[in-house]
């Protein structure tokens, strides 16, 4: 579907969208067309809420164990077409062949989990709550559900919602981001291809037009969204105040603390990977490593040499480690931040602004950058950069180092390294995050956790995978039954 319009596809057909505005989108790493972008309009997204409502009036009626059948299709369908679907991510949102495939696993791995629905959507029952009156709890699904989702991680993060959604037994419309919209396009088919009844899933490409309609339609009760914590909250305030659950992910500004205990080839090793990879554009790059005492002097040059030797380039070359941000302005924005950086006082360790790559010279790179002596309290080191940048700050004690931590707007993720398990224990139990790791530079839950997150890098309730999908994409119905025996006597 490359070099053309993309396609909704809505109540089982696919469909060319009536959009005034189409939006090119460009592989990253060549600044090559991939294709056109619909804007589609509230129309479009009206058509495809009322073909999902229409899906969802029989698709909840179907046993549990028939709706995970076509998810068990899916799953072998995402299988067979692995390496073609990782080159698809690739080339649209730049990151390497390998971070794709790890990203496209964890995608199939939620279309696992989900497939045990008919035990994760289970009740309870208490019998003789009072003398021939029992009690129990059921869980039904709620409705037309929408996620609205981000450019960096096409593939997972929408199954971070649907695989669960249609297996509680609702219906879904997926609107991916307008930057990377080629994977969606290609899951769908093959959701087509599993054998879901027409409009128990569809895809409205589109922006803030299509958001907004989401946010606003009366059968639309639950949306999900995963982006910046700006937009989160907007999505979160105007979905919840138009009667709706919202789940929102939002920005992060993650902490490493790096104890002297630390083994430093893996450390370096693990934070240069949790940093750099995918560009760091992801809501778990590490952002800011906190060294503690003399960690600042075995730390700071061993990621220094890891940053600058750091292999960037075209991700679809198995050598390369590191490829291109997502957009121009998405590069214009990442080195003015670094300047901003330079400008507060901290001494630019690895620059890696500007840089030329060989044969693609029309790519959106920037190469890993690390700042020292970053000012605790200036603007570098509170602002999701979302982009290759790692910024140093020295502390004296890992009691100095958490307080930084639970000082911050963010509370997405918080990883520790050290050999030292009373260290460990405490960072666990003080830090205030939603995801936090110990030696473990990306603390990215298994589909069979919630991807959590605190404060700012969450507006919600419930998260996204496993017992909290479940919960989310559900509504409980408590039922209270007495039977007298006289009105059976008859019998």
């Amino acid at each position: 579907m490359s070099h053309q319009s993309m396609l909704n596809y809505v109540d089982g057909k696919w469909r060319p969208s009536a959009a005034a505005t189409h939006l090119e989108v460009l592989n990253p790493a060549t600044g090559d067309s991939l294709g056109q972008v619909p804007l589609s309009t509230a129309v479009e997204l009206d058509a495809a809420a009322q073909a999902a409502h229409r899906a969802y009036q029989q698709w909840r009626h179907i046993p549990p164990p028939e709706r995970i059948q076509p998810l068990f299709r899916l799953k072998q369908l995402l299988e067979e077409q692995f390496e073609p679907l990782a080159r698809t991510i690739t080339r649209e949102c730049g990151k390497t062949l390998n971070e794709s495939r790890g990203e496209l696993r964890r995608a199939i791995e939620n279309v696992e989990v989900a497939c045990g629905i008919p035990t994760m959507m289970q009740g309870g029952i208490l019998e003789n709550i009072a003398p021939g009156i029992d009690e129990f709890v059921l869980r039904q699904p709620i409705g037309v559900c929408a996620a609205i989702c981000p450019f960096n991680f096409p593939a997972m993060i929408p199954f971070w919602f649907l695989p669960y959604a249609i297996a509680c037994g609702n219906s879904v419309i997926v609107k991916p981001s307008e930057r990377v919209p080629l994977t969606m396009q290609k899951l769908f088919a093959l959701l087509e291809q599993a054998g879901f009844p027409p409009g128990v899933v569809n895809l409205i490409n589109g922006g803030k037009e299509v958001v907004d309609a989401i946010l606003d339609h009366p059968l639309i009760p639950a949306v999900s969204f995963v982006g910046s914590t700006a937009v989160a909250r907007y999505v979160y305030s105007r979905g919840a105040a138009n009667g709706k659950r919202v789940q929102a992910q939002g920005g992060a500004k993650n902490p490493v603390i790096i104890l002297p205990d630390a083994e430093l080839e893996s450390t370096t090793r693990i934070v240069a990977d949790s940093a750099f990879g995918c560009a760091g554009q992801r809501c778990l790059a590490a952002s800011v490593a906190v060294l503690v005492g003399e960690a600042r002097h075995t730390f700071t040059e061993a990621i220094a040499d890891a940053a600058a030797s750091r292999v960037t380039g075209y991700g679809l070359d198995e050598a390369v480690q590191m490829g291109p941000v997502i957009t121009p302005q998405s590069r214009e924005r990442i080195e003015q931040l670094i300047q901003v950086g330079a400008n507060e006082g901290a001494d630019l360790l690895v620059d890696g602004r500007h840089p030329q790559i060989k044969g693609y010279e029309s790519g959106f790179f920037v190469r890993p950058t690390v700042l020292q002596h970053v000012n605790p309290a200036g603007e570098i080191a509170r602002t999701e950069i979302f982009g290759p940048v790692l910024s140093l700050i020295q502390v004296a004690t890992i009691d100095e180092a958490i307080q930084l931590v639970n000082q911050g707007q963010y509370g997405n993720m918080a990883c520790l390294f050290t050999s030292s398990g009373a260290a460990a224990r405490q960072f666990r139990h003080e830090a205030e995050a939603g995801n936090i790791g110990i030696n473990i530079g990306v603390a990215a839950p298994m589909a069979f956790f919630p991807f959590s997150g605190w404060k700012e890098s969450f507006f919600g309730t419930l998260h996204g995978q496993a017992n909290h999908a479940v919960e989310f994409f559900t509504q409980t119905k408590v039922v209270v039954e007495r039977w007298p025996q006289e009105w059976s006597r008859q019998f």
